[in-house]
């Protein structure tokens, strides 16, 4: 077996609640996935965990359902399990977020409405965010906000915010297309669609991975992917992964790297650069647990969920006996259950008065403490509560 090789990136009555529309959750139910009653009504099923710390207060996080982040969803259960129902309420917004705001909207003006809910973490930030802060704020002032992964535009989001996290989308630019060209890329493929490109730092990112790709000899190719929130849904959208691959690499070559900036379409993608032999160099949301053992057919048992270590390992077996070695990569550890975790333990502390919710110092430490491994940190031009990250990355 290849030994994985982990390669340095260069560090640069309180409301009238709207009636709830149903999320079902897809992937392989697991024991934290949600009950059949829970997954209606958008509140996933939770456990009290024995030997919780107490505080009179409680944490709310919103995420996505398994099928569009599984991570964060995981992310959410795990903080569940440490420190138990009382203290943690997690809720999920619909699959279809773009066309169900209202839905997600009123799924976290559900949160507010419960006066123990000091603060609030969203993974994503997906549109509809800051109209729910806003909502939210104009009742309950004293909520605090965290957010991972925002969508909306940086500014305006930071105006309503306590505090963003995001993996540094802009020098991400830079890192993910030179990790390619290590790997032996020629040209670099960028799935995308107009939602998407019209966020301000995904957009950024593309031109600059465009600019890199130019001075390291490699062409650039964008490739327009339907909206997973569109007409043909996620399935759809997937399946125009599993199409399309083959047909670029009849274009280009093997030697061929491919990106998507949509969660839901990570699975397909590995799955189709392992068995053409292309190049998967990092997903939207780098993470071993992001699209790998779904697209390699990996297992993991309850117990193994956490192990980053061990899926790390399972996935190198899978790649190597793929025939792909050195051409498949991510970040060591789940940005989205990392993000989820430092940002909570943030809220508690800050509602307990022990740290300020934005201070950088607070936010490295506690990044690098659910990661167990070294996360370089900067805010993002001059905005003081908005925070852009970055990890190693590592090479099956």
């Amino acid at each position: 077996m290849h030994p994985i090789r982990f390669v340095r990136v260069p560090a640069w009555g309180l409301l009238g609640l709207l009636a709830l529309i149903g999320v079902g959750c897809g992937g392989e139910k697991t024991s934290d996935a949600p009950s059949d009653q829970a997954a209606r009504s958008g509140e996933t099923a939770t456990t009290t965990a024995p030997d919780a710390p107490s505080f009179d207060f409680k944490v709310g996080i919103m995420t996505g359902t398994v099928s569009q982040g599984e991570d964060e969803y995981r992310g959410a259960q795990r903080m569940i399990r440490k420190y138990g129902a009382d203290h943690i309420r997690h809720v999920t917004y619909p699959d279809n977020f773009m066309t169900e705001q209202e839905a997600m909207i009123s799924q976290l003006l559900n949160l507010a409405a419960d006066p123990k809910i000091k603060a609030i973490v969203f993974a994503q930030g997906v549109p509809g965010s800051m109209a729910a802060m806003k909502r939210i704020d104009e009742l309950r002032p004293d909520i605090e906000f965290l957010i991972y992964e925002p969508h909306e535009d940086p500014h305006q989001v930071s105006e309503y915010a306590d505090v963003s996290i995001i993996t540094d989308n802009l020098k991400r630019g830079e890192t993910i297309v030179e990790l390619a060209h290590e790997m032996g890329a020629k040209t670099f493929v960028h799935y995308s669609f107009p939602r998407h490109m019209s966020q301000e730092l995904i957009s950024r990112r593309m031109k600059i991975m465009e600019e890199t790709c130019q001075k390291l000899g490699m062409e650039f190719v964008f490739a327009n992917a339907p909206d997973p929130t569109g007409d043909q849904g996620l399935p759809g959208a997937q399946k125009f992964i599993l199409e399309d691959v083959p047909r670029e690499i009849e274009k280009y070559g093997t030697d061929t790297a491919f990106f998507s900036t949509n969660c839901g379409m990570q699975e397909p993608l590995i799955r189709s650069c392992a068995d053409n032999h292309a190049i998967m160099p990092e997903q939207c949301c780098p993470s071993p647990t992001h699209g790998y053992p779904g697209a390699l057919g990996i297992a993991i048992a309850e117990g193994q969920a956490g192990d980053m270590g061990a899926i790390r390992n399972a996935i190198q077996e899978k790649v190597v006996a793929a025939g792909n070695s050195g051409r498949m990569a991510t970040w060591p550890v789940s940005t989205g259950i990392v993000g989820i975790e430092a940002l909570t333990e943030i809220a508690i502390q800050s509602v307990q008065g022990k740290v300020r919710v934005n201070d950088p110092d607070v936010i490295v430490a506690e990044l690098q403490k659910a990661a167990g491994a070294k996360v370089t940190v900067h805010p993002f031009e001059d905005v003081d509560n908005y925070y852009m990250f970055l990890m190693d990355s590592v090479i099956f």
